[in-house]
């Protein structure tokens, strides 16, 4: 008599499991409509997103990475597409939606070849060979930059922020400025330039316009001094960096101290006045005339530092304080003891202004400062929130752009040039990894695409065009969106930094990988409220 089979449960109830081509199928949907969702923002004609998050507030942004973050997307593979907008937005700070857009069309090509039967395995390695060759191409077609160029490294930066409409006019002031905060904060070590992008601190107070915006060599920090009596304005400051409350110190022991008469509560009293007036003598001893505090400073010690002119503030950030170390050459004091005249450092103005209604402290006229800080003003809060996204994404591009030393024509005219060079490399390899190289060069083609429909144009004519002139040599000939047509990037002063293009491609392309690479999608179940309590099924035992 056969024996009834039972099934056999490997998975917990609930769990869900999608298999082989459905697996696939599914993926790059997924990524697909993610590339989608940023996909229209791209250019200097790219839209705007709005979102709204589940209290309400709203941001208005066509910055990628911005974008990505705030739709919060849960499926697997769409979140493999944000990372890949995070590493972007970390290594360069710019091209998060070149990358992800990328990423999306080289699935869809994927899709269709997988329709022709070809393993995962092969698209892999023809994708693996095609960007290992883009990164050769871009060395070759790149041209170099210096710190010194500032020209070229202005119209980098406008190139950068040139898809964010909201500035608009602003644009030149802006780019200005974080080439000199960029060029400024930059050092060489061991023969290559480094630029701590930490270094720039951003301040920005709504109120005014964007062209107010301006470069403080120097640091702002966002607090007032601590006492009125304390002079608003201190010039050839001398400033000291305490990391040590200027405070009395509670005993570490829960200690109890007895008092008999009036005069012991006196004594005592004398006794702490005076440790506060000797912290006080021994910070004016030192010749400070300025003083930021990284702790508390005692309301007494407040009233004895004002009589002795030093203007001080106090609960300053860990990371202002290294910003005034770097800025102002002070060394940060940890002990009121060792505090010596060769600790303080210098600035030529520290000030008290109201910028929209609140006090502020500026420190300025450092001597060649390696920490400075770019203060953004605007109309409302949602333009200084993007102009906030177009300066950060305008100093990773210039830090690129320096740190590489090599920049290629922007406006799609780069990405033509590699499709039509991959393509020719796609006929040496033969085999079938060559109809992958090929589906990536077709991929990078979306690109000039994307941009000639932003700016109203025909897509197949003006890819033909492109594809025609950059056969004839042409390599620099891309979309000219603001006249919709198609130039000469180099001299419409287009620019895009190497190393963006390289992380762009790399980026998308390890992400496609990953994501055809997975047949099978094992999801759990999601626990219920009770089950993660722990109280499901004890029925009230333990009541």
């Amino acid at each position: 008599m056969a024996q009834a089979t039972q099934p056999i449960m490997i998975l917990p109830e609930g769990a869900t499991r999608v298999l082989g081509r459905d697996a696939q199928r599914t993926n790059i949907l997924v990524g697909r409509a993610v590339a989608t969702a940023v996909k229209t923002t791209l250019g200097p004609k790219g839209m705007d997103k709005m979102l709204v998050d589940e209290i309400g507030d709203i941001t208005i942004t066509n910055d990628g990475a911005t974008i990505l973050e705030e739709m919060q997307i849960e499926h697997p593979a769409g979140k493999m597409l944000v990372e890949v907008a995070k590493t972007q937005d970390e290594e360069t700070g710019d091209g998060t939606t070149t990358a992800v857009v990328i990423a999306g069309e080289l699935l869809k090509k994927a899709e269709s070849l997988l329709d022709q039967e070809i393993h995962p395995s092969v698209i892999i390695k023809g994708y693996r060979m095609a960007q290992e060759k883009a990164s050769q191409i871009l060395d070759e077609i790149s041209e170099p930059i210096t710190p010194e160029d500032t020209e070229k490294l202005t119209r980098v930066c406008i190139t950068t922020m040139g898809s964010k409409g909201v500035i608009g006019g602003a644009r030149e002031k802006l780019a200005q400025v974080v080439v000199e905060a960029v060029k400024q904060v930059a050092e060489e070590k061991n023969g290559k330039i480094v630029i701590d992008e930490d270094y720039i601190k951003i301040e920005k107070k709504q109120g005014g316009d964007l062209n107010d915006t301006e470069l403080i060599k120097g640091v702002v920090i966002d607090k007032e001094r601590v006492h009125s009596a304390m002079p608003k304005v201190v010039k050839n400051a001398k400033i000291a960096l305490i990391d040590a409350p200027l405070e009395i110190k509670k005993t570490e022991t829960d200690a109890e101290i007895s008092i008999t008469s009036p005069e012991q509560l006196q004594a005592f009293l004398n006794q702490e006045e005076k440790m506060l007036k000797e912290m006080v003598e021994k910070i004016a001893s030192t010749g400070a005339t300025v003083v930021f505090c990284q702790k508390g400073i005692d309301d007494l010690a407040q009233h004895y530092l004002a009589k002795a002119g030093i203007y001080a503030v106090r609960r300053v950030k860990k990371s202002d304080m290294e910003k005034l170390a770097l800025a102002t050459g002070a060394k940060v004091v940890s002990s009121l003891h060792d505090l010596t005249p060769e600790d303080l450092g210098s600035a030529e103005l520290v000030e008290e202004r109201k910028i929209a209604g609140e006090a502020m402290t500026f420190v300025e006229g450092c001597v060649d400062p390696k920490a400075v800080t770019i203060l953004i003003r605007g109309g409302t809060e949602h333009v200084v929130d993007e102009a906030e996204r177009a300066v950060v994404d305008g100093i990773g591009s210039v830090s690129s752009a320096i740190e590489l030393g090599e920049i290629v024509p922007g406006g799609g005219a780069v990405e033509t040039e590699l499709a039509l060079r991959l393509r020719d490399y796609a006929k040496e390899i033969g085999g079938r990894e060559q109809l992958a190289i090929e589906a990536f060069a077709e991929a990078l083609e979306v690109i000039p695409r994307t941009l000639a429909e932003s700016a109203g144009m025909d897509p197949i004519d003006t890819l033909v065009s492109l594809r025609t002139q950059h056969a004839q040599g042409n390599k620099n000939i891309g979309v000219n969106v603001m006249e919709s047509n198609i130039a000469d990037m180099l001299e419409q002063k287009v620019i895009d930094p190497t190393k963006v293009k390289k992380q762009a491609i790399a980026s998308a392309a390890e992400a496609a990988e990953m994501i055809l690479k997975i047949d099978d999608i094992i999801a759990a179940s999601k626990k219920s409220a009770g089950e993660e309590t722990g109280s499901k099924g004890f029925g009230g035992e333990f009541d």
